[in-house]
């Protein structure tokens, strides 16, 4: 039952491994619960009084209220399945609220702070494998706006040279084509260059200097080290480097259609998040130009 869900994830939803991991750990904790607190294994005949407890304890136990709604989320979506498959005949989370949750302000880093990175990858080691592999990260977060799993799974045949893009795999196996700016280019070529000098033949673009392919934790290593020693702010990860390259576009004009698509969002909705940041810049220029703004805001 949970492998078929599980299944269905994978290949019917085109959900990511990652993703599917998530799901299962959510569904084996919510059975663990029903086993502890009712001595039931059966997940076929929950009730919703159940869920609510289970959510009651998650809340008990200090757990934020947004990793709670995607835990009943992911709940939700497998007896969904189990409606869908005629398992069963009513989804017990079919009236279920979600709890409130405060909105995530996230601060993007400025173009200053970037820059002063590249700079600084650039004074220590120019010539370095790992180096150049770590600037060409920086580069290609914040001049692409892809996601870290993304990145860790591009190809060196996803590059095209010749028409200057990156082919990116991106959720649900959807493809997209993101322009490469020149500086990002001679960056590649420096690092294929190496990768070369140092006999590393594996298709995968991003790599250790032995040839294995980066993992999430050490792509979010790289970022937080380089990041940690010019911001002062909250959160230095790969996304804030994406949210950096949405917002400064917007705060140059680009319009949100263009960033979705970029993004590789699938509706406008996910991309609006990105739009505070830029109203931000436009309130201050509005006040500083109208003829009765403040100009001292």
């Amino acid at each position: 039952m949970v492998d078929a869900f599980l299944e269905y994830l994978y290949l019917e939803k085109k959900y990511s491994v990652h993703t599917i991991t998530a799901y299962k750990n959510d569904l084996i904790s919510f059975k663990s619960f029903l086993g502890a607190e009712y001595a039931q294994e059966n997940l076929l005949e929950v009730h919703y009084p159940q869920i609510r407890n289970w959510i009651v304890s998650l809340v008990d136990l200090k757990v934020s209220n947004r990793t709670i709604n995607r835990k009943v989320s992911s709940l939700k979506s497998f007896y969904t399945f189990l409606q869908k498959t005629k398992q069963i005949h009513h989804n017990p989370l079919s009236r279920h609220k979600a709890l409130k949750v405060e909105k995530r302000i996230q601060v993007p880093f400025s173009f200053k702070e970037i820059n002063t990175v590249i700079n600084q990858i650039d004074a220590d080691a120019s010539d370095d494998f790992e180096s150049v592999r770590n600037k060409l990260i920086v580069e290609l977060f914040y001049s692409t706006g892809i996601r870290r799993a993304e990145l860790i799974n591009i190809k060196q045949r996803d590059i095209s040279f010749s028409d200057k893009t990156i082919k990116i795999l991106g959720k649900r196996n959807k493809e997209r084509f993101v322009p490469l700016l020149g500086s990002v280019i001679r960056t590649l070529k420096r690092y294929l260059d190496l990768k070369k000098e140092f006999k590393i033949g594996v298709e995968e673009l991003i790599v250790t200097e032995k040839g294995n392919k980066v993992y999430e934790t050490l792509v979010y290593r790289i970022i937080n080290y380089y990041f940690s020693q010019v911001s002062s702010k909250e959160k230095k990860s790969p996304h804030i480097l994406r949210h950096s390259f949405a917002t400064h576009l917007l705060n140059e004009g680009a319009d949100l259609n263009s960033v979705k698509d970029l993004l590789g969002h699938s509706s406008l909705a996910s991309t609006q998040v990105y739009t505070q940041n830029s109203l931000d810049v436009l309130k201050k220029v509005y006040n500083q130009a109208h003829p009765r703004g403040n100009k001292k805001e």
